[in-house]
């Protein structure tokens, strides 16, 4: 699941976190062919080393130290390592500073700009050395210790094979720049002149600080160069929406790097390994839990660096009742991986179905000649036995308002940075999924970004800018989530983006449960995860959609409709009142142990919702 990994904290436990962007970051693999490079760091460590990825999509060197951070902090220990990257989103103001342009904009009277601004944006040699700085410095204190490392290339490969001087972000040839007199765009310097570098200040600033530096800049050009041509390097490395995000083999290829850099400079050597024979990648087959009569898959990566004979090939094969795939496509019980000049990196999936209670056990075994690796696979199915059954919809056809059934406390919509337009149908030409049997007539809730205009370059959500749902258990129960689903749509265009998360920790951590970029204008997307996920008494479940557009844009809605969060209510604590003794509170809702509802106590154990919104155990 794409969540940051949380590992268990033990006495002793050796860790290294790691800070950054979304080309770190975690992804679901159910839900995209991107990955970040943050996601398979891990791997190249041993000896008790483990890595706590705390990356997210869209973040600058300022949201990375007042988010990111503020929530890694809590874990860092003495003697643990953490890898701060971040440069991408600083551009998003050509070099300007957020803030400062934010405040000249208000001093002029020019609210409407300055509300139009993206969140985030920093300057190279000023305020993005400032937020990366506060957290070398606060990490130093922890008494950890702070490795920087410059962003990863962007592919912007000119005609000659060469990353050119924006992918390596250098922002020399164009950038705009605040002065007494204004903004004053399309600002220009000299190849030998770095004011404008973000990778370059970062460095400058770990010689300043005394702390290591990692040159991923510089790697990632000369990985992306040997590729010879921009498409080839794309094709290979990318995830094919675009010159930024990495697809399983860019990002296990970064990772690796990263690892081999700073074993060469001796960080952590003796506790990084670089396997040059075959592996996989998780070595361990656990599916986790499911409810009976799903169908689970999980990734898998092969990697072989220096393998004999030159090329070759490696065999896949699964037990009964396992299918094996690339591409998620066709399955069957065997693959074959072919691999020429001595490397291969390739991902498979494997899935399976939970077709009886309980363990679900089996083998994938992977061989290349006299080479060997058996992956155990466990899945456990379980079910909800008992409880109140909680449902919370969300129509969004007239208005905001949810229906519940059941014994919880629903969180209303909300919205950071957008606002309703209106409910109308998308488009007279709506196409719903044939199976809803809804037509073109069926109202959506159409929902605009502050401000209207949708930013130019924007490639991933901003931290900014979403629409939030929840619920949370009523007192003394516990809810047990097995369906979050909505729909989903752009309108105006087809360039309309979104990822849609949950959590249950306000959003410190996250799953995602939906990404689609470029989404058909009018075409409503189904979305559904069924998790198995229980909010403890105290607890919020949210459920967020972060919307933004393919280029600058005005009037381009994201249309939303038929939210819906399933599950069932628990209670969390072992006393049971009797009728007799609950006459302080009045009782307003009656259900039996299996959801069903009443107009009043039933004989026996019933599950009573009471006038302060707290829910009891009674015998009747």
């Amino acid at each position: 699941m794409s969540v940051i990994l949380l590992m268990t904290l033990t006495v002793g436990a050796k860790k290294v976190h790691t800070l950054g962007d979304s080309t770190m970051a975690p992804y679901d693999e159910k839900a995209t062919v991107t990955r970040g490079w943050g996601m398979y760091f891990g791997q190249f460590l041993t000896n008790g080393w483990t890595s706590i990825n705390y990356a997210k999509g869209g973040r600058d060197s300022r949201g990375g130290y007042n988010e990111l951070w503020q929530t890694a902090k809590k874990n860092v220990e003495a003697g643990d390592y953490v890898i701060i990257t971040f440069g991408h989103n600083d551009e998003k103001i050509n070099g300007m500073d957020r803030d400062e342009v934010y405040q000249y904009y208000i001093g002029k009277g020019m609210t409407t700009e300055a509300n139009a601004l993206d969140s985030r944006g920093t300057t190279p040699s000023d305020t993005y050395k400032k937020w990366l700085g506060k957290i070398v410095d606060e990490v130093i204190a922890k008494g950890a210790t702070p490795i920087i490392c410059s962003p990863v290339c962007r592919s912007y490969m000119e005609g000659n094979g060469k990353i050119n001087r924006a992918g390596r972000h250098d922002l020399g040839d164009k950038f705009s720049v605040l002065t007494a007199d204004g903004i004053k765009e399309n600002q220009k310097v000299g190849a030998d002149d770095h004011t404008m570098d973000y990778a370059y200040h970062s460095q400058k600033l770990a010689e300043e600080k005394g702390i290591a530096f990692i040159d991923l800049t510089t790697a990632t050009k000369n990985l992306y160069e040997s590729y010879g041509t921009r498409a080839k390097c794309e094709a290979t490395l990318f995830d094919g929406q675009g010159s930024t995000h990495f697809n399983t083999t860019g990002a296990l290829l970064v990772a690796r790097e990263c690892a081999r850099l700073m074993k060469a400079q001796n960080i952590l050597a003796e506790d990084i390994t670089l396997p040059t024979d075959l592996s996989v990648s998780p070595a361990d087959g656990n599916f986790g839990e499911a409810y009976k009569g799903q169908t689970l898959q999980k990734e898998f990566t092969l990697n072989g660096f220096g393998l004999s004979p030159e090329s070759g090939s490696v065999s896949i094969s699964a037990s009964e009742g396992i299918q094996l795939s690339f591409d998620k496509t066709e399955w069957t019980n065997t693959l074959t991986a072919e691999y020429t000049g001595s490397t291969l990196v390739k991902t498979f999936y494997a899935q399976l179905t939970l077709t009886q209670n309980g363990e679900t056990k089996g083998l994938i075994t992977i061989s290349q000649g006299e080479k060997t690796i058996e992956i155990p696979v466990l899945a456990t199915a379980i079910t909800l036995d008992g409880g109140a059954e909680v449902k919370a919809y969300w129509r969004l056809e007239k208005d905001e308002n949810c229906e519940l059934t059941g014994p919880a406390n629903v969180i209303g919509e909300s919205f950071q940075g957008m606002y309703i337009q209106r409910y109308s149908n998308p488009n007279a030409a709506t196409v719903w999924p044939e199976w809803t049997g809804y037509d073109a007539s069926r109202k959506m809730q159409r929902n605009l970004l502050t401000g209207d205009a949708w930013p130019a370059d924007e490639i991933d959500d901003n931290p900014e800018r979403y629409i939030q749902w929840g619920i949370k258990p009523s007192a003394g129960m516990d809810l047990k989530i097995d369906l979050i689903s909505l729909f989903a749509s752009g309108c105006g265009g087809n360039g309309m983006c979104c990822h849609i998360y949950y959590s249950t920790d306000n959003f410190e951590t996250r799953t995602t449960i939906f990404e689609m970029k470029k989404m058909p204008a009018n075409n409503p997307q189904y979305v559904e995860a069924k998790p198995v996920l229980t909010v403890k008494d105290g607890q919020e479940l949210l459920v967020r959609v972060y919307p933004w557009y393919n280029g600058a844009a005005t009037g381009k809605t994201i249309c939303l409709s038929d939210l819906t969060i399933h599950g069932v209510a628990v209670d969390n604590t072992t006393g049971i009142s009797s009728q007799s003794k609950a006459n302080s509170q009045k009782p307003i809702a009656f259900y039996t142990l299996d959801g069903r509802s009443h107009t009043q106590m039933q004989r026996g154990l019933n599950i009573v919702r009471m006038q302060d919104g707290s829910v009891r155990k009674m015998i009747n």
